[in-house]
């Protein structure tokens, strides 16, 4: 009986032990679990392994060649260590015994020592690798760009991918060479100096072993000046004139690093023959010297000053135009910029009606309403209930009505924070209000002093025009949303959903299953919050939602991708996605200029200067599905991380034809492209030293003026005629007025194309004429004395008159502006109220609440000004006629 009773004791130990041992090794490995669950839960668990393989097996490699440098030194030079037996007899049975032994320990206690001391080190050397290995997986993966540099002829994915890896493996290479070669050298001047016994020559391993890790380390080191000199690539020294090498750092500093290589070699070989045969010392200290010259003649600038005072700044062009070019040509490829097309054109009034039949029919697609203002309209207007919030007003295209129609849009998200305090509960946060639902859409254009036209709206989802939404509910958002918990038990009364009580009811496959104790108490731990664990209203099928930003929910799978800070909402019959544009950046492209961005979620800026946009990226707003599909294949770093991690990232062709249809070119991409090309468009050096014709994003009352979207049909320059276009005017550096319409394009919503193109055309107006900028137009409005009437009775009834942003429209050869104006109340309730729409052309300002009938009052007079064709210089050849600005038409 008492066997029995211990035998159970027994088992039950062991039970409770090993129960003790999984429940601490989970605390331990809480986050790495939870994340892993996270991942297998979106269908990447074995992208969650692979970055973990990728990691470790890198990381654990490098670790592995340091512990093998390290110890196989240490072992060898064990084995030379020698042992004067004699001497320790004439130190007496004691101290003899405890000399012997302290050698003995370095000679053949290699294991015992040598082993820890080796890992240790390797350890403290390889940790910039477990930093890096995102880098080394590029180096590993990403193919050759097929760009040549201009300087040295390597592909520019040598710098791209392998230069950084080459350079740190140096760099740690070097120091463990001078780690061992000093430690080595330790153990020997041990034994013959400090050691007793009689004064004895090294042994020859000895001298060899030495030798060669001095001369592996003048390798190293050699090997660090070759890669130096392609940092000259990245030289800043030159702004603003130009960016990369010029002459001096060609012609001077780069035969000088040579001379160091040559002379640091030689100088080497002079020492080992020195030390080993004695003689040679007069050839050691010359090419020491020569080193040192080579050395410090680059830190001095006394010779490069002279250089640059004598030679370059005397002909600068003609000096640097190679330098010049050069940065010039790789900028523009780093950019994505060899491609724009440029269209010429000599301004003028338009000869013919603004407002035909073809004009007339597409008014519809001009953007009156600003999304700044239209996002307190839907606030007040469609927020509806407390913990409603639209985070954010944002633009598409769909047929309507047998037209494409531009539309604006936002998702109505769920933000407690604006519910009462005492509201703000545990329950309330993570088990009740879990979720938003459904979203509002407008047409772009519409009239002042009318009603508010909505094509979708309410809770109901009331629409005219044919939307519906299957599953509206927005679980996942650009809100920063807490975890929730569902489905549950509470009962939840009069939150909408397209389930009658959706905490109690949710039917989508997102979140974490929380089916045990176990997954309940690691939850608990991961968001630190002991409810969760013992919150009743949890039911063995729910599910932790979490990560639900969608920025973040990207980020944490893919944080080497860079995000556009526009995340836009598309409604589809089926439920409500999120489509978000990646970018993959390099600050390596080879005299490429640099630039700085904060990407979306990002604490700093970021240097680069090479961009793509490589991936468009789809998030499931009821399910939390990412999908990755990649929109530019040509891109080496996208190509690099596709062979990496397969599966990941899709062709574009597998993205639904609905959301391929809403596809754009992102603000960021474009803003960055013509701040870059605002200047680099002066492919020719003179000009591009003399900045004559740089441009400069326009100023309009110290704002800088957005590019915006639009809908249009252009009868020249891009490859489709129909096309979603984002317009931004760019005037002289310094001036006001216009100097080139940029359009970036993309496809329009229709034909199920299942490839996605972008490209940019520029509408450039001749120097020679003036034609009104931004800002003019604005002070042109500003000096209308019936406008300025009006704004002052507006400004007196308890309301404030705002003007929205100045759109920018080709028309023929001249440019017509837009400029709604909102009128607003002076109260605590702000809801901007459309009242009047500003056209202007040619020096002629009008102002109607009518966009059609302010078209057809500017036509008249216009009319009664006349034609203005500026005249041709009599001097000047017969040529063919100017090319009229394709007429952009609002589809």
């Amino acid at each position: 009986m008492q066997n029995w009773k211990r035998l159970l004791m027994l088992i039950a130990a062991a039970i409770i032990g090993l129960a003790v041992v999984l429940l601490a090794s989970g605390i331990a490995l809480t986050n790495f679990i939870v994340d892993y669950w996270w991942h297998d839960e979106l269908d990447y668990g074995g992208y969650f392994w692979l970055k973990l393989l990728y990691r470790y097996i890198l990381s654990g490699s490098v670790t592995l060649f340091f512990f093998f440098i390290f110890f196989l030194n240490f072992w060898a030079a064990s084995r030379y260590l020698g042992i004067d037996e004699t001497a320790f007899t004439r130190l007496g049975h004691t101290e003899g015994t405890r000399y012997r032994r302290l050698l003995k320990l370095f000679q053949t206690g290699s294991l015992r020592v040598y082993t820890p001391l080796s890992l240790i080190l390797a350890i403290l050397i390889a940790i910039p690798f477990y930093k890096q290995w995102n880098a080394a997986l590029l180096f590993l993966f990403a193919p050759s760009a097929g760009v040549t540099d201009p300087v040295f002829g390597n592909d520019v994915s040598f710098y791209m991918f392998s230069y950084p890896i080459f350079t740190l493996i140096q760099r740690e290479l070097l120091i463990a060479s001078v780690i061992a070669t000093l430690a080595i050298a330790l153990l020997y001047w041990l034994e013959h100096r400090l050691l007793p016994g009689e004064k004895r020559e090294w042994p020859l391993g000895a001298r060899i072993h030495l030798s060669g890790l001095v001369i592996i380390t003048a390798l190293i080191v050699a090997w660090g000046f070759i890669l130096y000199r392609f940092g000259l690539l990245y030289t800043d020294v030159h702004e603003p004139q130009f960016f990369g090498p010029g002459f001096i750092e060609l012609r001077y500093h780069l035969p000088l690093i040579w001379l160091a290589i040559l002379t640091l070699l030689g100088a080497v070989a002079a020492s080992l023959i020195y030390v080993h045969r004695g003689n040679g010392l007069t050839a050691l200290v010359s090419l020491v010297l020569i080193f040192s010259v080579a050395l410090g003649a680059r830190k001095i600038d006394f010779i490069p000053g002279l250089i640059d005072r004598f030679v370059v700044k005397p002909n600068p062009v003609k000096i640097e135009q190679e330098f010049m070019r050069n940065n010039i040509n790789a900028t523009l490829a780093a950019y994505d910029l060899n491609d724009i097309k440029i269209i010429d054109v000599m301004p003028g009034l338009p000869n013919r009606d603004i407002l035909d039949q073809a004009f007339r029919e597409h008014l519809y697609n001009i953007p009156v309403w600003d999304p700044e203002y239209l996002d307190d309209v839907y606030q007040q207007m469609q927020g509806i209930r407390p913990y409603y919030r639209f985070p954010g007003v944002d633009i598409a295209r769909y047929v309507i009505n047998g037209r494409l129609e531009q539309v604006n849009l936002s998702s109505r998200e769920v933000n407690i924070t604006k519910l009462p305090s005492e509201a703000q509960n545990w329950e309330n946060t993570h088990l009740r209000y879990t979720h938003g639902y459904g979203a509002v859409i407008t047409p772009a254009a519409q009239d002042g002093e009318t009603p508010m036209k909505w094509f979708l709206r309410d809770l109901t989802l009331q629409s005219g025009v044919g939307f519906t939404v299957e599953k509206p509910d927005i679980y996942f958002g650009e809100e920063n949303l807490p975890y929730a918990i569902v489905p549950n038990r509470l009962s939840v009364v009069g939150i909408s959903s397209f389930d009658e009580e959706s905490s109690y009811n949710y039917t989508g496959s997102g979140g974490v299953p929380i089916s045990s104790l176990f997954r309940r108490l690691l939850f608990s731990i991961y968001f630190r919050d002991e409810k969760l664990f013992f919150s009743v209203n949890i039911r063995g099928d729910s599910r932790a939602l979490f990560r639900r930003n969608i920025i973040d929910r990207i980020k944490s799978l893919t944080p080497y991708l860079s995000l556009d800070n526009d995340p836009y909402a598309v409604v589809t019959p089926k439920r409500i996605y999120w489509i978000v544009d990646a970018y993959t950046t390099s600050g390596l492209y080879p005299v490429s200029k640099t630039s700085v961005t904060r990407f979306n979620r990002d604490s700093e800026d970021k240097q680069f200067n090479y961009i793509r946009n490589s991936v468009k990226i789809v998030i499931d707003a009821f399910d939390g599905n990412v999908d990755y599909y990649v929109a530019n294949p040509n891109d080496p770093i996208i190509q690099g991380y596709r062979k990496a991690y397969p599966g990941v990232f899709k062709d574009m062709s597998a993205m639904p034809p609905m959301l391929r249809e809403q596809l754009r070119y992102p603000k960021d991409m474009f803003t960055t492209q013509m701040s870059i090309y605002a200047r680099y468009h002066q492919t020719d050096p003179a000009l591009f030293f003399q900045q004559a014709e740089t441009w400069d994003f326009p100023l309009v009352n110290d704002s800088i003026l957005k590019p915006f979207y639009f809908t249009t049909y252009l009868l020249e320059g891009l490859r489709e005629p129909e096309n979603f276009v984002l317009i931004n005017p760019m005037t002289p550096i310094g001036r006001s007025n216009l100097s080139v319409l940029a359009v970036a394009g993309t496809p329009a919503a229709r034909g199920g194309r299942t490839d996605f193109f972008k490209e940019i055309v520029l509408y450039r107006f001749s120097r020679e004429v003036q034609v009104e900028g931004p800002s003019q137009v604005s002070a042109l409005i500003d000096q209308d004395p019936e406008i300025a009437r009006q704004f002052a009775l507006w400004d007196q009834k308890g309301s404030h008159v705002l003007r929205g942003r100045i759109i920018v429209l080709p028309v023929g050869r001249s440019v017509l502006y837009v400029q709604p104006v909102y009128i607003v109340s002076t109260g605590t309730t702000r809801i901007p109220e459309l009242q009047r729409i500003i056209l202007s052309m040619g020096n002629v300002v009008i102002m109607d609440a009518s966009l059609e009938r302010g078209m057809e009052r500017l036509q008249e007079r216009l009319r009664e000004i006349g034609p203005q064709v500026p005249p041709s210089p009599p001097t000047a050849p017969v040529e063919p006629p100017p090319p009229q600005l394709p007429e952009i038409r609002p589809m």
